[in-house]
């Protein structure tokens, strides 16, 4: 049982409830379990807890049926975002929500220049936290051990210089102090899964820690020793299934893919999988890797090495960097089907070069500005705005798409996040004509957010009781099939699914349903009557995110991470003469540049001229990009760059 003391429990309070407790034959321990001060209660006593609960001093009493009691999700349901190093010159990196983390390096440090390439390697592919061993248990004892404390020297220096936050195995409580400086993150082994005095002492360190699941464990003995570690004082733990010993020989472990959703129905602790482990086959990694995002895990721990067939230790299931781009690509592309976002995180020379620009208010920190959106909380926006920017990002809220570049323009927010096209329903055209208004504006990035349609109403509702369906009128487009099974049904249109929602909330309404996004449920406090209503599955929305420009580029924010432009956004007109816009495609496409979109859109004033709207690829040899750039300003009219950007698969 565990009792949350109020914030304004005093010592008194305190007192009297160990005494309480005590007395009704509880063991009483106390500790601080993230921002909360807890007292937990073990034992045989017998208490009344709404006696309990009504106590000086309590917040709330949490009864457990589990023997994990800080780990279950009965005591906190929530789930748990662990950050890493949120620290000079690292950026922070968040474990869990709604963005797959991806932890990459060797098995083992075997030099510093092994270190320092492969950190440099996985880092240019995406991965965002460095891994490698010092220390190696090892069957044999004749094998390679690591290099110690002089690894972790080399493992810091790399991992500093790319901007990656360490993870790295601790074989014995006599480690822990000595290797607590020259970490990020603990890394407790599979075989060191039940050493309980090691999980003590790593626990009351106060590090983050990765906890391996043992290859004989079950899930609850997997979670007890999750407990340790929460009930010895940290309260940032994270659970990594890497393979259980079955009577399967054929792979060096069995990947337990059905782990991932029980633990996360049990727990609120983050779950990643190591799939270099699990199957101990290079050419079988990724499949299995691809198989836990689609199970639902909030990252993945990969083995990757230079040149494996070098490696000292576990070089046959260590991929080589090109497989692991190759995977971080499927990755990207996987990820929104199932409702999450590859994290990028920046490179340090991409902080230092964002910091190096004045900022729009002369002076405050630009990483603490919010970003903006348009609509209620939980809205669609919202989402695509937390997956690229993670969910501790401060947000603004405004109440029109132009409200999103004015607050960016005048430095209120740092960045924007539009929508403009949706796979089912075409462009936003609204948003599209306001890049051509707000010429300071520019697109840093993009999101492509799956949209999955809920019928939302109050607590008390049923379908039988719904009379009338608020949403956007997209919202109702994209859900024609469910809502003509209801004609008698009144479609309510509003300016958005969110709030549509929030206006239920507002009035108490029992017979109104609104269509929109389960987060918009949660955050206004009602409940889903059905979801996934709408028409067709593959219903994904594109979203823009917007800067400011200051001179010849963009403020790009460095939550978006680094990496080279990939696709840019164009607009123009063309003269009134035969050929003029196949001229212009011809230059894209004797440049080698493949072009993904061509819209039009009439000019606003000027009957029967248009404006052309152009997504296109930009190729690795940017002089080609920049030269196309200038043979399309000579050859078109009104020609605007909206921006170069990371394509979003």
């Amino acid at each position: 049982m565990i009792v949350v003391l109020s914030k304004s429990a005093g010592s008194h309070d305190k007192e009297m409830l160990r005494i309480y407790l005590r007395d009704r034959g509880f063991t009483v321990r106390e500790q601080f379990f993230g921002e909360d001060e807890i007292i937990g209660a073990s034992g045989k006593g017998v208490v009344d807890i709404r006696e309990l609960g009504l106590l000086p001093g309590v917040e709330r009493v949490a009864a457990t049926s589990k023997p994990y009691e800080l780990v279950s999700r009965e005591t906190k349901a929530e789930d748990t975002i662990v950050t890493v190093a949120a620290r000079p010159p690292l950026p922070g990196v968040m474990i869990g929500g709604s963005r797959i983390t991806v932890i990459a390096g060797p098995c083992a440090v075997e030099s510093r220049e092994q270190i320092m390439e492969t950190a440099a390697l996985v880092r240019e592919s995406g991965a965002v936290m460095l891994r490698g061993g010092a220390y190696k248990p090892r069957t044999s004892p004749y094998a390679f051990q690591g290099l110690g404390m002089r690894g972790l020297e080399f493992m810091k220096e790399a991992g500093e210089a790319q901007g990656m936050p360490l993870v790295t195995e601790v074989v014995s409580p006599e480690l822990a102090l000595q290797m607590k400086d020259l970490t990020d993150m603990f890394q407790i082994g599979a075989r060191n899964m039940q050493n309980f005095e090691l999980l003590k002492k790593v626990g009351g360190l106060g590090k983050p820690v990765l906890l391996k699941r043992g290859p004989s464990a079950t899930i609850e003995e997997w979670l007890l020793s999750a407990e340790y570690l929460l009930a010895a004082g940290t309260a940032d733990v994270v659970l990594c299934e890497r393979g259980i010993r079955t009577f399967e020989t054929y792979t060096r472990n069995t990947l337990d893919i059905s782990a991932i959703p029980v633990v996360k129905g049990l727990s609120h602790l983050p779950v990643i999988v190591d799939p270099s482990h699990a199957v101990g086959i290079r050419g079988k990694v990724s499949s299995a890797a691809l198989a836990a995002v689609a199970a639902g895990a909030d990252g993945l721990t990969v083995e990757v090495h230079p040149r494996p067939d070098e490696a000292l230790s576990d070089g046959p299931q260590s991929l080589y960097p090109e497989q692991f781009e190759r995977l971080m690509r499927d990755i990207q592309a996987l990820a929104p089907v199932v409702g999450k976002e590859l994290l990028r995180t920046p490179h340090p020379a991409s902080i230092r070069s964002f910091h190096g620009l004045p900022p729009p208010d002369g002076g405050k920190a630009a990483g603490q500005k919010p970003v903006a959106f348009c609509g209620e909380n939980g809205a669609f926006a919202e989402q695509a705005l937390m997956r690229a920017f993670g969910e501790g990002v401060p947000r603004l809220q405004v109440q029109s798409f132009p409200g999103i570049f004015d607050a960016v323009l005048e430095g209120s927010a740092i960045a924007g996040v539009v929508p403009v096209e949706n796979s089912q329903t075409g462009s936003i055209h609204e948003n599209y004509d306001l890049f051509l208004r707000y010429g300071d504006v520019a697109i840093v990035g993009e999101i492509k957010l799956r949209i999955v349609h809920c019928l939302i109403a109050d607590e008390r509702a049923a379908l039988d009781t719904i009379t009338v369906v608020r949403s956007h009128p997209q919202g109702f487009a994209q859900c024609k099939h469910f809502l003509e099974k209801y004609p008698h049904w009144t479609l309510e249109p509003v300016t958005s699914t969110a709030g549509a929602v929030a206006s239920i909330a507002r009035e108490g309404a029992v017979k109104v349903a609104a269509i929109a996004g389960e987060a918009a449920a949660l955050a206004h406090g009602l409940k889903v009557l059905k979801t996934g209503i709408e028409t067709n599955p593959l219903n994904y929305t594109r979203f823009v995110i917007i800067s400011r420009r200051l001179g010849d580029r963009a403020v790009v924010p460095p939550s978006l991470g680094s990496g080279a432009p990939n696709k840019a956004s164009l607009v123009f007109s063309v003269p009134d003469e035969p050929g003029a816009l196949f001229a212009c495609l011809k230059i894209l496409s004797d440049r080698g540049i493949n072009l993904s979109k061509l819209e039009s859109r009439p000019i606003q004033g000027k009957p029967w001229e248009y404006l052309f709207y152009v997504d296109v690829s930009v190729p690795e040899a940017a002089g080609d990009f920049e030269k196309a750039i200038g043979e399309l300003k000579a050859k078109t009219r009104d020609f605007h760059h909206l921006g170069a950007y990371r394509a979003s698969l």
